[in-house]
């Protein structure tokens, strides 16, 4: 039997795992940072792939997960954040033109999602949400046990749904999306403002002033940072109700960085969720948890999404990538 290839391409660093038929556990597991002077990122990229290649060549598929809208269908990247010259990237035909084996590509959280749900925190579930809240917002949809990717590959922007209109600006260059007022630099932001206003706290304006200083702060008792906290929780909450009404999940999961926070953040979460609910019976034996793979969950849905594009293959050999 064949092994895959997972990969994992994100701002800082590429991660590859060469990964046995069965299992989680990589047999070779090598990262390399994304950017550097004497190489671009998919020359980078392509190093690293074959630096774990087995000897015996037996590779089924390659599964990639990749930041920016991107079309799974045609496997181009239709352009990444911080990979420079990557817009229409056909990042799928320079893969499989090197290496002469199937390329699955997926946007990055989309393939989160099918990470938690085949192998971490929503194994055994259908219909699953999944929301990650770090630096931005993104989200990925499992519906009857599919992965939802929509016409152009583009669904699933969890984070660029409006709950405050008119409010802050989003990195998209619109306002008042979800990301723009509860992901971890809106969540800094606003406590600058408030520090900026006289409220007292020990949080310190300036670079220090992160989502991570601000959840530490906040497990201290600090009233500006639980505030902090709690009106992100609310913003997510408010959105994950509509989020229930569209796609009624049987779990909702919460990942990134900032979900490390706890019940600080998720307790305000759940508190607005309920009260913005059309019935509560989009509520009945609803779990909200936090992800169970952390930063590998990439990497994992990366995995997910190599055996089942292998599987689709066998069974169908006509099914297009």
């Amino acid at each position: 039997m064949s092994n895959y290839i997972a990969i994992d391409i994100g701002g800082t660093q590429i991660r590859a795992g060469l990964y046995p038929p069965d299992g989680l556990i990589p047999i070779t597991l090598e990262r390399t940072p994304t950017r550097h002077p004497s190489s671009t990122p998919l020359e980078r990229l392509i190093n690293l792939i074959a630096s774990i290649w087995p000897a015996d060549n037996e590779i089924a598929c390659i599964g990639a997960a990749a930041p920016g809208p991107i079309d799974p269908r045609s496997g181009i990247i239709h352009e990444a954040p911080n990979m420079q010259g990557w817009i229409n990237m056909p990042l799928r035909k320079h893969l499989e033109d090197r290496f002469h084996v199937p390329v699955a590509l997926g946007n990055d959280a989309n393939l989160a999602a099918m990470g938690e749900w085949r192998y971490g925190a929503g194994k055994g579930h259908h219909d699953l949400v999944y929301l990650t809240v770090s630096t931005g917002i993104g989200g990925g949809i499992i519906i009857d046990d599919q992965l939802m990717v929509g016409a152009n590959g583009l669904a699933a922007e969890l984070g660029h749904v409006t709950v405050l209109p008119g409010g802050p600006m989003c990195g998209c260059g619109l306002r008042g999306h979800l990301e723009a007022v509860a992901s971890g630099p809106a969540m800094a932001h606003w406590a600058e403002q408030e520090l900026q206003r006289g409220v007292i706290s020990s949080l310190l304006p300036g670079p220090g002033l992160t989502a991570k200083a601000i959840s530490s702060a906040a497990s201290a008792g600090d009233s500006l940072a639980i505030a902090v906290l709690a009106r992100s929780g609310t913003f997510i909450g408010r959105a994950i109700a509509d989020y229930l009404h569209i796609f009624n999940p049987s779990i909702v999961i919460i990942g990134g960085g900032v979900s490390q926070a706890g019940s600080l953040l998720m307790d305000p979460m759940r508190i607005a969720m309920q009260e913005n609910v059309l019935s509560p019976h989009y509520t009945e034996n609803l779990i909200l948890t936090t992800a169970a793979l952390g930063d590998e969950a990439g990497l994992m849905g990366a995995l997910a999404l190599a055996r089942s594009r292998s599987l689709e293959t066998k069974t169908s050999p006509s099914i297009a990538n």
